[in-house]
């Protein structure tokens, strides 16, 4: 009788233990447990043609209510350099002294757009697909990289647009235009660690996605899309890291690259320095860093 009544309750721990065991015992495991790094890997790359096709049906989707279709693909960055160079080109005059300006400015806004609307894509990535999130499993980096993919096929859809303008101005065809393709790939693996990184804090804080395009706007300001970077921090009154900040701008470094290796008139003494290892650096800081990011959260996408 003494020995029942020294005998303690199992605590909530070894319950949990015990069931931990019988679990264990039948197979089962925890639903939706984050699974290692490389098997991650491997989940995904298995799941690449549902990528793929995701975000070409998403692309499909985008303008299927719209009476011209697809060709506002191109007709939306096009208006929007329009009003850009009204404003910045004619009225505040930063085309002056720019060779080329609106093949330089139509370029930036393309390039710069890419970015711009892969980051508020995968900030609503987690958020806007609840559905698909909880009702699928599946990796869920599989949706903010697929939504940047989206956003690759559209700005090469455009960018027929872009080397017709090129060639209007009579601008030659060199060997600098193969430059472009490494320049995309590495803008492509920038554009998706953020968009990974924002689909995190979207998933958790979807008010962010409210913020964004301040923030996006800003950016855009400071990245020399409607102005020559080179031209004005070759002035004397910037402090030195006003100057490094422009020029290590990840938008504008790779809104550069493809201006120098498309505009016959934009030289290399217009690109910052080190300009490549900056371009890669990016894509490497924020594609490997924002993919393990993402990953660590896997298990709470959809929950709550």
């Amino acid at each position: 009788m003494s020995q029942v009544l020294d005998t303690p309750p199992p605590t909530q721990a070894s319950a949990d233990d015990d069931l931990a065991a019988l679990a264990a015992r039948h197979g089962l495991s925890v639903s939706g447990a984050r699974p290692s790094l490389p098997e991650y890997v491997r989940q995904l790359w298995a799941r690449r043609h549902f990528i793929t096709a995701f975000a070409t049906a998403k692309l499909t989707a985008q303008y299927s209510q719209a009476k011209l279709g697809q060709i506002w693909q191109v007709m939306n960055p096009l208006l929007n350099a329009a009003v850009y160079y009204f404003i910045f080109g004619v009225l505040l005059g930063t085309s002056r002294g720019v060779p080329d300006y609106i093949p330089f400015l139509v370029t930036g806004v393309f390039i710069w757009t890419f970015t711009q609307s892969s980051i508020m894509a995968g900030t609503r990535a987690i958020s806007g697909n609840l559905g698909l999130v909880r009702a699928l499993h599946f990796p869920r980096a599989a949706l903010p990289i697929s939504f940047c993919l989206q956003q690759l096929q559209q700005l090469l859809f455009s960018m027929t647009a872009l080397v017709v303008i090129i060639l209007s101005f009579g601008i030659p065809v060199t060997p600098r235009w193969l430059l472009a393709l490494p320049a995309l790939v590495l803008q492509s693996v920038f554009n998706a660690g953020v968009s990974m990184i924002m689909a995190r804090w979207g998933a958790k804080t979807p008010d962010i996605a409210q913020l964004m395009p301040f923030v996006l706007r800003t950016w855009m300001y400071v990245s020399g899309v409607m102005w020559s970077i080179s031209k004005l921090t070759k002035k004397d009154h910037l402090p030195h890291i006003v100057t490094v900040l422009l020029e290590t701008n990840p938008a504008a470094v790779y809104i550069d690259l493809m201006r120098y290796a498309l505009i016959h008139s934009f030289h290399g003494k217009q690109l910052p320095p080190h300009v490549w290892a900056a371009a890669t650096g990016w894509a490497l800081l924020a594609g490997i860093g924002g993919f393990i990011y993402f990953w660590k959260a896997e298990e709470t996408y959809g929950r709550g």
